[in-house]
């Protein structure tokens, strides 16, 4: 099958990789032209280091190179998604099967990856999503992701074409509570990185992996996701993997909050983007819009956009007001 992947940071490389593994006719759009000369001759990507990319990957520059694909993979990051998606479009043919692949959500609009996607495309549009670093997916370490549609051809479509031996993909017709779980586990994983920082324990990672996947499904199930979902690869699998290794952007940012350093200078030390950062600002005013109480979004939100201290809004965090764990305990 002819694919292409439209972004050529790490995780479009690697599901690039992937595609190609599995025997299709792949070419990798990439905005960053002056680094094809070093993709095409060395079979490197700066943006994936120390992984050859296949002798049959085709990189590109232009947009024409979507034509005569069956499977388009939309991976820029969120920020330039709906630009690089509109600029896409004209170039879709009618039978192609869109995915998005990119975690976060749109700044000022506050929509999934997803809708921005469709609304430039006119396409119904697959998610691709679950706990999967870019570097160990691209060197064959086995990974489990999830294909959510409402239409359940389309995804197992793109369950069949990037499942292997090596990548496990599973179904679901629940996009909207997979892309919430992929979108907003960046903003807990600031704050476990963030812990980390203040030199504070596995307690502290473990109450705010598991307090922020409440608050997550809170919102989520607000907006019509499936309870249940957040429990799964998108959910709770997607927060541990992220809150715990250093592969994490997110999590070596927040350590590096966490130890003194300004957001900004943070995110620069890191060197490429921390979608955590967008997610948070996204996050507090959909939870504010919602209704939706969402304590360690907020505190994340008024450290990474106000300049609070990280010390004293873990304090309040402590002590607020006591509560019970669920809101239905069943007693009297």
């Amino acid at each position: 099958m002819k694919a292409v992947v439209v972004g050529s940071g790490a995780w479009g490389t690697a599901l690039a990789i992937q595609l190609c593994k599995n025997g299709h006719d792949v070419t990798m759009w990439t905005f960053e032209k002056e680094l094809i000369p070093q993709m095409e001759t060395e079979r490197l990507n700066i943006r994936l280091p120390g992984v050859k990319l296949p002798e049959n990957l085709t990189v590109s520059g232009d947009y024409a190179c979507i034509r005569g694909c069956k499977l388009v993979v939309m991976a820029s990051p969120s920020f330039p998604a709906r630009i690089v998606a509109k600029s896409a479009a004209p170039y879709i043919d009618e039978d192609a099967v869109v995915v998005s692949v990119t975690k976060g959500l749109e700044d000022k609009t506050f929509k999934r990856m997803s809708e921005v996607v469709a609304e430039e495309t006119g396409r119904e549009v697959v998610v691709l999503t679950g706990p999967s670093h870019a570097e160990e997916v691209a060197l064959g370490i086995p990974t489990g992701c999830l294909a959510a549609c409402e239409n359940k051809e389309l995804a197992e479509f793109v369950q069949d074409a990037f499942m292997s031996l090596c990548f496990r993909i599973y179904t679901s017709p629940d996009p909207v509570g997979a892309e919430l779980g992929g979108a907003l586990k960046n903003v807990i994983a600031l704050c476990a990185g963030i812990a980390d920082g203040m030199g504070c324990g596995d307690n502290t990672k473990a109450m705010l992996m598991t307090r922020g996947l409440t608050e997550t499904a809170r919102l989520g199930v607000s907006m019509g996701a499936k309870k249940e979902t957040f429990t799964g690869l998108s959910g709770i699998g997607d927060l541990i993997v992220t809150c715990t290794s250093m592969h994490s952007r997110n999590r070596r940012a927040g350590i590096l909050i966490g130890q003194g350093k300004a957001p900004g200078a943070a995110m620069d030390e890191v060197g490429a983007v921390v979608e955590g950062y967008y997610a948070a600002k996204a996050a507090y005013e959909l939870g504010k819009r919602q209704g939706i109480d969402m304590p360690i979004t907020e505190a994340a939100y008024h450290v990474l956009y106000e300049g609070a201290d990280v010390v004293e809004s873990f304090k309040e965090l402590m002590i607020r007001n006591r509560k019970a764990e669920t809101e239905d305990t069943g007693w009297l």
